[in-house]
C-alpha cells in the first residue's frame, strides 16, 4: 500500500499494515519511493501521511476514542 507524505508529496509504501491500522500506534513503518535507489525502512508519523488522492487517513486509523464523539 502507497502514501502519500504530507510536506514532500513523496510515495512512502507501508511496510507492516496492521500498524497502520492500529489507532493507537501514531507511526508506521515504511519506504520513501523518491529518486533511482531503493530507500531504508523508516518511521513515518501518521499524522503526515495522505492517501496518494490527497485524502486524510480515516479517523479510526488515528485516533483511539473515535467512538466516543
Amino acid at each position: 500500500m502507497f502514501l502519500k507524505h504530507r510536506a514532500n508529496g513523496d510515495l512512502i509504501e507501508v511496510i507492516d499494515t496492521a500498524l497502520l491500522f492500529d489507532p493507537f500506534k501514531a507511526n508506521i513503518s515504511g519506504r520513501m519511493h523518491a529518486g533511482e535507489e531503493m530507500q531504508d525502512v523508516a518511521r513515518f508519523a501518521k499524522a503526515d501521511l495522505l492517501f496518494p488522492s490527497g485524502e486524510a487517513l480515516p479517523r479510526c486509523w488515528v485516533d483511539g476514542n473515535y467512538r466516543a464523539a
